[in-house]
């Protein structure tokens, strides 16, 4: 199997497409698809969600010769490569690298909609729907505080969490990633969720969500993905005959 055959695969489950019209429709950026080809037939396939040091050393032991990326390894123009980066350490190494950031997100079950399943949601209003899925989910969720942190912590492994407000919820918005902005108060507030669920928020968010009157649950970037990823991953493995094996760095989460 070539690393072309692994894209097509990979484009069937979450295609490259809804990158291209999210980034036309909403004004975002992205790079997904094949970013190093070191050539030759694909002996094994690493999902990880970073292009680290440790994810090509995972790779390499594990005799994978594809590293398959959920945060494009290239995202802004590169205008220099070290020997410290784990993009030269996978080219040296032959690990060929394929990223799936903003079709994956956005994919029906993809990454933003595990989120919220993770979270016991279910059919959700979207804030940027796409011909086919789309990004940010608002829908009924009844918990208290401490309920809504242990579900977090127990189904995306994760004891990081950090609460602002902590009343009871009864409706969620949620944005996998650095997904909160003012457009994403907004919408949770026009869609009468009282908390919202996502990482990387700004002090300058936290506290007009919390002005607003929302609870704020800010997991870590990586807990709020990984769950996602993983469960392409389970998809994916079961789609080729190539070896595949998953790689968590579990300092991040």
């Amino acid at each position: 199997m070539r690393l072309t055959e692994i894209y097509e695969i990979a484009d069937r489950l979450a295609p490259f497409a809804l990158s291209r019209e999210y980034c036309d429709r909403y004004g975002a950026y992205d790079n997904s698809g094949i970013l190093a080809d070191c050539g030759g037939q694909v002996s094994g396939v690493l999902f990880s969600l970073d292009c680290s040091l440790r994810a090509v050393e995972a790779a390499t032991e594990r005799g994978a010769n594809v590293l398959f990326t959920h945060h494009p390894a290239i995202y802004s123009p590169i205008k220099r490569l070290g020997a410290e980066d784990a993009l030269t350490a996978a080219i040296k190494a032959g690990v060929s690298v394929l990223s799936a950031h903003l079709n994956l997100d956005c994919a029906p079950d993809g990454i933003d909609e595990s989120l919220m399943e993770g979270l016991g949601g279910e059919n959700p209003a979207l804030m940027n729907p796409l011909s086919s899925g789309g990004y940010g989910r608002a829908y009924a969720l009844r918990a208290s505080s401490a309920e809504l942190l242990s579900r977090i912590e127990t189904r995306f492994c994760t004891r990081r969490t950090l609460c602002y407000g902590g009343g009871r919820t009864e409706k969620v918005a949620s944005f996998c990633g650095a997904g909160m902005d003012e457009a994403a108060i907004a919408f949770a507030l026009r869609e009468g969720a009282d908390t919202i669920v996502t990482s990387d928020g700004k002090h300058h968010l936290i506290a007009l969500a919390a002005e607003r009157g929302l609870n704020v649950y800010l997991m870590t970037h990586y807990a709020s993905e990984n769950y996602g990823f993983r469960r392409f991953y389970e998809k994916f493995k079961n789609m080729t005959d190539v070896p595949c094996g998953y790689f968590t760095d579990d300092r991040l989460l």
